[in-house]
């Protein structure tokens, strides 16, 4: 058996070298995921790319041809593919620059330091002159521009948030906005060796630890928590929460002391709660109109959270949705209005139940990597907003009080993701892939993506390819040899654009005369003589090689977050413009942007159950994330298409909205607004709080090929709305819309996503 790193865990497999026969759960893992039964059964699936492709009418007609999406696909060598490729480059870097070349390339590719996908193509790109990039992500791009002006730097926060064994320890009432989802626990970029999302639940609740988890569905929290289940009405846990924030300040329940000394801006939002601006007292009566939750539950609510020591959490989801900044702001200022911020067990966390790092031990060592070198344009655009971007080039668009403008994109580089998962608005994304010249794609799969590629390159899946891992604040790093030869042709990113870069004279400047064996060898060394006496103890890299991994160092005792910033705020004050924890935030407010003022509002969205649209859309969609897959990844595997319904995804009702529309388990249904439609099999179940829809992401999008906004998968991407969070962070909004069910009564039409695209001979280069 060898040990190989996913990034939904670690697992044990045995190879005949063409194939994994056998996969077992790691055994130092208490808790392993399903998730890994789906590498075996992808990895030859028919989907898979086996050779280089050029899209036929852009191979006839030049860069620019029509057909994106619906075209066949020509097999070609690999010296041609190069060939062309190369060309391509060399005519949009001489003729237009690196502005007009698009290689954000987001996504979360596969695990391993040396073998990520998008590192490999910055580098390689960096060589050529540079590229147009992206920031943030669609996870969590709304906190990100946020919270650094509210507490300090996100990323900084991520593997510093309280430990997860101090919760157990310390912690009497857990409020999870949003939940802590097992599922999304399972998973993690880069990996995880040991999944702890039940043990510490367990121990909190055995001590007497209560939890509520304010949700739409149930099972967002694990039934081992015993969680006392809220659910208002998706969109507005904002108005819940301030609420909440009116109850402690009219009743005299906020810690005065601590508001003075470790925050700034309290009085501005007080006015806001009190009423005194618009004449409207923010009280539960008011919340309970808007949010659904009796106005009662929310006042005794309020009081239980000052009465014990109380971590209020949101999850990544809540942010995922217009006006997403409120209810991540408004979680910490209810955490500073108890008091509890750096206590152990009290205070503000963000993720909890959204990636497995968040409150693990804090891992107190960096990791090797490869180097990108240095970006010499500073071009950008947030992630989210590659539609608007390829459609409107030369627009004008405000962001983070930046006034920016849209390059002009000539030629996308793709490694190693999926737009046509993470993205919103399908029809709307496929109309602006139709506006580049060129769009290159390495994948291993035929991914909606590829098939809307120009160029399409076989790349190799991690257990095909030589690398190491870790995940973000995990404590194991694993050496991971590959487990089979390629599939087909494929090949490593690496070694696609190393000979790339020999074509177009940037060789020895990418691959420093390296090959991928010398390149981990070296990096392995380089991060031993970095790490000095702190690494002295760690094995040579033969020895590492053939060992079975690594311990990585954590903190000890577990981090409790901002507890420095507590004990004495003025000689460890916050990264944030006061070095406080900004209630009101006069930086933002100075930006003067309607949808995102200076303290926490609340904001009516364009879409939730309150609105007039719901008269023609009467259900809630949530949008979140699967439980059989990461992402889209290896949606065809076998624990992916194990759940699915007549080979559709699944989409849960409560039973009340199912007897409404005569629908039962198992039917084929049809999901639609304004946007688009799709098709999806039903599910019934009470854990789905009346008026919502839960349709997860990650199905293939499968358009029909007379109309793009119908996804006959049931990818619920072609439902949701391109629109930004807010003019600060520009955010992904891909979680809520709003649309209404039906029975779908005609034939059942057969998906194209379970076989690769029509394609041609090209006798010239077979």
């Amino acid at each position: 058996m060898v040990t190989h790193m996913t990034h939904w865990g670690a697992f044990d497999a045995v190879s005949d070298g063409e194939r994994l026969t056998a996969v077992r759960p790691w055994p130092g893992d208490p808790e392993p995921t399903p998730l890994i039964g789906n590498v075996a059964s992808a990895q030859h699936h028919p989907t898979r790319i086996d050779r280089p492709y050029v899209r036929k009418t852009w191979l006839d007609h030049g860069p620019g041809a029509p057909g994106r999406g619906g075209d066949a696909y020509v097999a070609v060598s690999w010296d041609r593919a190069l060939d062309l490729l190369s060309g391509e480059l060399r005519r949009v870097y001489t003729e237009f620059g690196p502005e007009a070349v698009y290689g954000g390339s987001y996504g979360w590719a596969s695990a391993g330091r040396f073998h990520h996908a998008q590192s490999q193509l910055h580098r390689f790109l960096n060589c050529l002159g540079g590229y147009v990039r992206h920031v943030n992500s669609y996870s969590l791009g709304t906190s990100t521009v946020l919270l650094p002006y509210v507490v300090g730097d996100l990323f900084a926060l991520l593997g510093r948030f309280t430990a997860k064994s101090v919760i157990a320890d310390h912690t009497e009432l857990v409020v999870a906005f949003g939940g802590i989802s097992p599922k999304n626990a399972a998973v993690n970029p880069g990996g995880v060796s040991r999944h702890h999302n039940r043990d510490w639940i367990e121990r909190a609740r055995r001590r007497g630890c209560r939890f509520v988890t304010v949700a739409p569905l149930r099972d967002d929290t694990a039934d081992i928590a015993e969680a006392e289940w809220i659910a208002p009405r998706p969109g507005t846990d904002t108005a819940l929460m301030l609420a909440l924030a009116q109850v402690l300040d009219a009743d005299g329940l906020t810690d005065t002391a601590f508001l003075n000394s470790h925050t700034v801006g309290y009085e501005h939002f007080a006015r806001y709660l009190r009423g005194t601006a618009d004449g409207v007292v923010k009280d539960p009566a008011w919340a309970a109109a808007i949010s659904g939750v009796p106005a009662e539950r929310i006042r005794t609510l309020a009081h239980e959270m000052a009465a014990a020591r109380t971590l209020v959490t949101v999850s990544w989801s809540l942010q995922r949705a217009q006006h997403g900044e409120q209810p991540t702001w408004l979680g910490v200022v209810l955490a500073a209005m108890l008091g509890q911020i750096g206590l152990p067990g009290g205070g503000f966390g963000h993720g909890y139940g959204s990636s497995a790092s968040i409150g693990e031990p804090t891992r107190t060592l960096p990791l090797p990597r490869l180097p990108q070198g240095a970006n010499p344009i500073d071009r950008f655009i947030p992630v989210a907003r590659i539609a608007d971007m390829l459609l409107a080039p030369g627009t004008p668009f405000r962001y983070d009080g930046r006034e920016l403008r849209y390059p002009d994109i000539r030629l996308v580089y793709w490694a190693g993701g999926n737009p046509f998962h993470h993205h919103q608005d399908l029809a709307r994304l496929r109309r602006a892939f139709d506006r580049p010249e060129t769009i290159v794609v390495h994948d291993s799969f035929w991914t909606a993506t590829a098939r809307h590629a120009d160029i399409v390159l076989p790349a190799t899946m991690t257990i095909e390819r030589d690398d190491y891992g870790t995940g973000d604040n995990d404590a194991i790093l694993f050496p991971m040899p590959a487990l089979t030869r390629p599939h087909g042709q494929a090949r490593d990113d690496y070694d696609i654009l190393a000979e790339l870069s020999e074509r177009l004279g940037t060789g020895k400047e990418f691959t420093e005369g390296r090959s991928t064996g010398e390149w981990l060898r070296h990096l392995y060394r380089q991060w031993l003589s970095d790490l000095g006496e702190r690494g002295r103890d760690f094995p040579d890299f033969d020895r590492f090689w053939s060992g079975s991994g690594i311990d990585l160092p954590v903190a000890d005792p577990p981090q409790v977050v901002f507890a420095d910033f507590r004990a004495d705020p003025r000689a460890h004050p916050l990264p944030t413009p006061s070095g406080r924890i900004e209630i009101f935030s006069e930086t933002i407010a100075g930006y003067g942007y309607p949808d995102c003022p200076g303290h926490p509002v609340w904001l009516e969205p364009d879409e939730w159950l309150g609105s007039a649209a719901a008269h023609r859309f009467p259900l809630q969609l949530v949008a979140n994330q699967p439980r059989t897959k990461l992402h889209s990844q290896l949606d065809v595997g076998a624990h992916s298409r194990s759940v699915k319904i007549r080979d559709r995804e699944p989409v849960r009702l409560h039973p009340s909205e199912a007897r409404a529309r005569a629908v039962a388990d198992g039917d084929i249904v049809r999901l639609y607004n304004d946007r688009g439609s799709c098709l999806a099999g039903l599910v019934v179940d009470d854990a789905v709080a009346p008026g919502i829809a839960q349709l997860s992401t990650g199905a293939w999008y499968d358009p029909d090929p007379a109309d793009p906004s119908f996804c006959r998968h049931g990818n619920p991407n072609v439902l949701t709305a391109d629109r930004p969070s807010s003019t600060l962070s520009q955010g992904s909004t891909g979680q809520l819309a709003l649309v209404q069910i039906e029975a779908y009564h005609g034939p059942v039409p057969e998906l194209t996503v379970l076989t690769p695209p029509p394609i041609v001979a090209d006798h010239d280069s077979v």
